[in-house]
């Protein structure tokens, strides 16, 4: 099956070589990704429900992401990449949790009804599981489809407590923490075992495009990358961060050449002096959260992560990317161009602009 991008070889090579110096330290430049998606391919809320994530038959499925992937327009330093989506915590369904697509809300939640409990929890890679051999069924598909023409990255497989309190419910996890504390280290450390056991498996088949690898934050790199998170950890002190997470975060960043970790909203960022004593940990992504106040109410924060040796990537406005170059530099930064919330006519129109025409834009970042 043939693949008609708006992408060439020798793009590839750029983009190829920019991101690896990127990852070195050895840009003086930030990274920028635009892209140009044609809404009106794939439109259908109607991929958030179990019979299309499970049930379509591959080609068809593969048909419909490769459309999506024709219709975008590829400027900075972007590039073609796909991964399986099964929802944000994929691996809590992995393990037997449940999957419950909303395709009105377009999203998966996965929080059981009520708590498991710890008797029943025994949390182990099982490689029959119907939604794993899914993920396996179509990643392999995408492969043979398109071969080293789009990278293939891996599926939003979720944080560790995150997962825990998919079994347990977010509620319950918080009382579990102080009346069963090592059953919860247990749980916790068996997802980090099968987590991994997961990740292994489906980057056999990734590093086959001979690209590189990618993940739900879209940043190319050679060899393991991805994107970890403890969502969880906004509604715990340093503390009990360090007690329950820092250990199983810290080896998930070991087994990792390109860890990131994705810093999301106020509650979280009490967490950060711990996350930048990881030493391998090369970046993280801040997301001030919804509700909040956009990147340039955020400077100082950005300057702490990146005088604090890590990379960072953030989702964020033309004028606030340009906002940040000037105030703070821009070195080390992958910058994913969107319009921030909360919209206003002048800050879609500023987005479309860049849209329509990136170049005067980039040329302001990218010399």
């Amino acid at each position: 099956m043939s693949i008609k991008l708006n992408f060439d070889e020798s793009r590839w090579r750029e983009v190829e070589k920019n991101w690896s110096a990127w990852w070195e330290g050895e840009m003086d430049r930030p990274m920028v990704m635009i892209q140009t998606l044609d809404t009106t391919v794939n439109a259908d809320p109607s991929e958030f429900n179990t019979d299309f994530m499970l049930h379509q038959p591959v080609a068809d499925y593969i048909l419909y992401y490769q459309a999506r992937l024709e219709s975008i327009q590829y400027s900075g330093d972007s590039y073609p990449y796909w991964l399986p989506y099964f929802g944000p915590g994929i691996v809590s369904g992995f393990l037997g949790g449940p999957v419950k697509p909303s395709a009105q809300q377009v999203t998966v939640w996965f929080e059981s009804d009520k708590p498991v409990p710890y008797a029943d929890l025994h949390l182990h890679y099982d490689a029959g599981n119907p939604w794993w051999r899914r993920t396996l069924e179509v990643t392999a598909a995408a492969l043979d489809s398109w071969g080293k023409n789009v990278v293939i990255g891996h599926t939003d497989m979720g944080g560790v407590m995150d997962i825990l309190a998919s079994f347990r419910t977010t509620g319950q996890l918080l009382y579990d923490l102080y009346d069963c504390p090592d059953e919860v280290t247990r749980c916790c450390r068996d997802i980090t075992q099968a987590w991994l056991s997961y990740y292994d498996e489906a980057y056999k088949i990734a590093k086959a495009t001979g690209r590189g690898t990618s993940f739900w934050a879209p940043m190319l790199c050679k060899g393991r990358g991805y994107m970890l998170q403890c969502d969880f950890s906004a509604m715990i002190s340093p503390e009990m961060f360090e007690k329950f997470a820092l250990d199983d975060l810290t080896k998930l960043c070991n087994n990792l050449d390109h860890a990131f970790y994705h810093l999301d909203g106020p509650g979280a960022v009490r967490h950060l002096d711990i996350l930048l004593s990881i030493k391998s940990l090369k970046g993280i992504q801040w997301v001030p959260g919804s509700g909040c106040p956009g990147h340039s109410n955020w400077l100082p924060l950005l300057k702490r992560i990146r005088d604090g040796g890590k990379l960072c990537q953030i989702y964020v406005s033309p004028g606030n990317a340009l906002l940040i170059a000037k105030e703070i530099g821009s070195k080390g930064f992958t910058f994913y161009i969107v319009p921030e919330e909360p919209f206003t006519d002048a800050g879609l129109n500023e987005y479309f602009d860049v849209l329509a025409n990136p170049m005067p834009f980039l040329r302001q970042l990218i010399p």
